[in-house]
């Protein structure tokens, strides 16, 4: 009977090490979750950055052949 209380109380004891070393992997396993989610903001930010950029200069482009086509031509008159 007594070989059963012990057993059981290992069991409890072995559990709750199990628990108190479950606590820190929680904590580390949260702050790389929060820090996994700050790296895809900053990533998402980045590629809209960059996106916003090259439409930009695209625009840029196309006005700047815009403005070379509308360049007006000097006529050339017989003097």
């Amino acid at each position: 009977m007594m070989l059963k209380t012990v057993k059981s109380r290992a069991e409890e004891q072995f559990a709750a090490s199990r628990k108190k070393d479950k606590q820190p992997l929680d904590d580390r396993e949260k702050a790389r979750q929060e820090e996994a989610k700050s790296v895809a903001k900053l990533r998402a930010l980045r590629l809209a950055k960059e996106a916003a950029d090259k439409e930009a200069a695209e625009q840029a482009e196309a006005e700047k052949a815009a403005a070379k086509i509308k360049k007006p031509k000097r006529s050339t008159k017989a003097r």
